[in-house]
């Protein structure tokens, strides 16, 4: 259409409000493109963390705070549970497997994980992904440790580095267990969970570790574990459990079973329901990012619509020449429409480069800091619908200064004005 062209000449004419205008529209399309990324790569995060586990199994307690502790290391445990009580459980004729977690010991601010060489063989994340190793092996030894991706890049470790344990999870410890140092046997694939942020250690170093020691103190004249003469210990108490049923249909009536576990207080939780509750919880959360991303959407077109209407007084001759050469309403319409598309277009198309430029720069920093990871991918349908509907927007706002300005009569817009 030949209107396009005569929009495109205009918009040319006015280069430098339209590159604004065009920026402007740009950086509002970024931020609504990186908040949906971001909303939705952490939700995808929190998802994929766990896949294949039927039920987590810890001390009663609520049941967002047990999946958090347990299974994304965010916060502590309020009790424990008696490695006996460990040991019935995973001996029920209707469980195929149960991995033991224990926390409370750290590296550098780092979580280190107690647990049994069955772990990097039932953990899997996303889609049932396996744990696989980028260097070395399961840990073997008494002192042996398996270290996330994470943990090995950030603090620059290899296959065969000492560390030392710390007691408690703060970045600085004060109790450290440097006695008894441990070896780098493996180090693991980046998972894009909180796996690449743990250290993985055996329950008999749990124990070692803290022979000797009362509530994170060392005690004075204690004897501490000997690696030459002393046994590894059998652990008293564990934090939590992982547990695969050998049917899916027994994993209601095992939870029935825990949380009416006579022994002692436990309660045992789906995975993805309770994770369910969280989003339920945080539903506010998302309500507000997709409001915020409505209402930056609507002020880069109110930003558009008034840069439009700014220029229009000074465009009054030019459109009452048009309209005396025999444009008609449908021509001054389309001139004025195609040119707010236009540079909704413009804006749409340098948004999205300055949006991937963003993703390359913060994903790595989202990684090293959130634990978040985000792809660097095409967009998805939804979003390239939400251009396309900010464009068609844009267009129809053009309908308001294009009916102004086909009121302004011929007479007004020919005659000189002092």
């Amino acid at each position: 259409m030949y209107w396009i062209e005569l929009a495109y000449r205009s918009l040319l004419n006015r280069r430098l409000t339209v590159v604004l205008t065009a920026l402007s529209i740009a950086i509002s399309v970024m931020l609504v493109l990186s908040v949906e990324k971001i909303r939705v790569d952490a939700k995808s995060n929190f998802t994929n963390t766990l896949s294949g586990t039927d039920l987590v199994v810890g001390a009663r307690t609520g049941a967002l705070n047990l999946l958090l502790y347990s299974v994304f290391r965010i916060g502590d445990a309020s009790n424990n549970i008696s490695w006996q009580s460990y040991q019935e459980l995973g001996g029920n004729p209707d469980v195929s497997w149960m991995v033991p977690l224990s926390l409370g010991d750290s590296h550098r601010g780092y979580r280190v994980i107690g647990t049994t060489a069955a772990y990097f063989q039932h953990y899997k994340f996303a889609r049932e992904q396996s744990l696989s190793f980028s260097r070395g092996a399961a840990f073997e030894e008494l002192f042996d440790t398996v270290i996330g991706s994470e943990v090995a890049r950030r603090l620059g470790y290899a296959v065969g580095d000492k560390i030392a344990l710390s007691h408690g999870t703060g970045v600085v410890s004060f109790s450290n267990h440097d006695d008894l140092p441990f070896t780098i046997k493996g180090l693991l694939d980046p998972t894009g969970t909180p796996v690449d942020r743990s250290l993985h250690v055996s329950l008999g170093a749990i124990e070692a570790i803290h022979q000797g020691w009362d509530n994170g103190v060392k005690l004075r004249g204690a004897k501490g574990f000997d690696p030459a003469t002393s046994k590894p210990l059998e652990p008293e108490v564990i934090t939590a459990a992982l547990v695969g049923m050998k049917s899916r249909l027994k994993t209601f009536a095992f939870q029935r079973h825990v949380n009416k576990y006579s022994e002692e207080p436990l309660m045992a939780i789906v995975p993805g329901a309770t994770l369910q509750q969280l989003w339920s919880m945080l539903r506010f959360v998302e309500s507000t990012l997709l409001a915020i991303v409505a209402l930056v959407a609507c002020s880069s077109l109110l930003g558009l619509l008034t840069v439009i209407m700014a220029g229009l007084n000074e465009r009054r001759r030019e459109i009452a020449l048009l309209r005396a050469l025999g444009a008609s309403a449908r021509h001054v319409f389309g001139l004025l429409c195609g040119e707010a598309a236009l540079i909704a277009l413009l804006g749409s198309l340098l948004g999205v480069l300055f949006y991937y430029a963003l993703l390359i720069v913060m994903s790595p920093l989202l990684l090293a800091n959130f634990g978040v990871v985000v792809q660097v991918d095409v967009l998805p349908l939804n979003l390239i619908g939400y251009l396309l509907a900010l464009v068609c927007f844009a267009g129809l706002l053009g309908l308001i200064p294009a009916w102004r300005a086909y009121r302004f009569a011929l007479s007004d817009g020919l005659t000189m004005r002092t």
